[in-house]
C-alpha cells in the first residue's frame, strides 16, 4: 500500500515548488549539516556550538543538545536509539540519546577537525570524515570506542551507506570518491569523478545504485555505486555544498549557496534531467528532504556587507544578521 501511494504522488507531483515556511531559528552562530529523523518529525540542524532539533510539525525547536563546539554533522543510529555530533573545534563525537535527547558520552576523535559523520546500520558503525588529517575515525556505535583510523588519499568531504556494506566518502581536493569497506575498514576502491571538479554532497539511490556527487564546478555527476563509471552529468548552480535524494519522487536537489536548488529528475538508472532551478536564497547550501512528506529544509542567514579586503585577509567574509538565521521549508506543488 506504502508503495502504490508514493507512486501514485510522483505521478501527480507538478515541477513547481514553493517555500511554504520560513522557520526562524534563534542564534547568529554559522551552520553546516542538517538531518532528518522523519519517524520522529524532527530536524537535527548544526549551529555554532549547539545541535538545535527542531520539531518540524509544530515549526519549533524542540531541544538543544549543548556543548558540541564547532558543529558540522549529525548521525542517527535509529536501530540503537543513540545520535552522534561531530565538533570540528575540539576533535570530538558527543553522543545522546534519541529519545530523551541527553547527552550520553563524548569521545575523543583521532584526526583533526572532524567534519562530515556518518552511522552504518550493516556494521553498526559511526565513521567521522576528518578534514584536516585525511583520515576517517571508526567508532563502536553499540560501545562508543574508538577501534580505528582509516587512512584516505586526501581531504574528505561528505559521506553515504548502501546499508548493504559499503560507504562512500568524496575526497574534495583529489576530486574523486572512495569506497569504503566497513568490515574491514579499507579502503577498496577509489575512483575520479571528471569532468567533476571538488566534489561536496554526496547522496545514494540504493535500490538503483547510483551516486549522486555535486560539485564545485557546477557540476552533479551520477556514479555507479558497483563500478565508479559516470553515468550522467549535469548542470547546477554555484557554490554547492549539499545534495539530497527522494527515492519516492526519484528527484535529486543539489542546494547551491548563490540562492537556487537544482532539481534532478530519475527517469530510470541511467537517464537524469533538469527540470527546475528553484529559487531560495543566497547562502541556503546545505540541504535536508523528508521522505515522508517530501518537503526539503535549507537553512540560511541574511548577512552584512563584507569588509574591505586587505592584505592579511583579502577573502573577508560578512558578518551574519542577528536574528536572521532560519530553515527554509520547501514542498512541491500538487495540480
Amino acid at each position: 500500500m506504502l508503495i502504490s501511494i508514493s507512486t501514485s504522488f510522483a505521478q501527480a507531483i507538478h515541477s513547481g515548488y514553493r517555500i511554504a515556511n520560513k522557520i526562524h531559528i534563534e542564534g547568529d552562530g554559522g551552520w553546516d549539516y542538517l538531518t532528518m529523523d522523519d519517524s520522529n518529525s524532527r530536524l537535527y540542524i548544526s549551529h555554532g556550538t549547539i545541535c538545535q532539533i527542531l520539531d518540524v510539525t509544530q515549526k519549533k525547536v524542540a531541544r538543544t543538545i549543548p556543548d558540541t563546539k564547532g558543529i558540522h554533522g549529525i548521525a542517527l543510529a535509529r536501530d540503537i536509539n543513540k545520535g552522534f555530533t561531530s565538533n570540528g573545534r575540539d576533535t570530538s563525537v558527543t553522543v545522546f540519546n534519541m529519545k530523551t535527547l541527553q547527552v550520553i558520552t563524548k569521545i575523543k576523535v583521532t584526526g583533526n577537525n572532524p567534519d562530515a559523520i556518518l552511522y552504518d546500520p550493516f556494521s553498526h558503525k559511526v565513521f567521522t570524515f576528518n578534514g584536516r588529517s585525511s583520515n576517517s575515525t571508526v567508532i563502536d556505535a553499540n560501545t562508543n570506542q574508538v577501534i580505528g583510523t582509516i587512512a584516505l588519499p586526501g581531504k574528505p568531504e561528505f559521506s553515504v551507506t548502501d546499508g548493504k556494506g559499503k560507504v562512500f566518502v568524496n575526497i574534495e581536493d583529489k576530486s574523486q570518491v572512495c569506497w569504503i569497506n566497513p568490515v574491514t575498514l579499507k579502503v577498496e576502491k577509489t575512483w575520479p569523478i571528471a569532468p567533476g571538479e571538488e566534489p561536496s554532497g554526496l547522496a545514494i539511490d540504493s535500490k538503483d545504485h547510483r551516486l549522486f556527487v555535486v560539485c564545485s564546478n557546477k557540476l552533479m555527476i551520477v556514479l555507479d555505486a558497483d563500478n565508479g563509471n559516470v553515468v550522467s552529468k549535469l548542470d547546477i548552480g554555484e557554490r554547492v555544498d549539499g545534495v539530497a535524494y527522494d527515492p519516492a519522487l526519484k528527484r535529486v536537489y543539489s542546494s547551491n549557496g548563490d540562492g537556487t536548488m537544482t532539481i534532478v529528475q530519475e527517469e530510470n538508472k541511467d537517464t537524469f534531467k533538469v527540470i527546475e532551478n528553484f529559487a531560495t536564497q543566497k547562502g541556503a547550501r546545505t540541504i535536508a528532504v523528508n521522505p515522508k512528506t517530501h518537503r526539503i529544509y535549507l537553512p540560511v542567514a541574511e548577512y552584512e556587507a563584507a569588509p574591505a579586503a586587505t592584505t592579511d585577509n583579502p577573502r573577508p567574509r560578512p558578518a551574519i544578521k542577528a536574528n536572521s538565521f532560519m530553515i527554509l521549508e520547501i514542498e512541491p506543488i500538487i495540480k
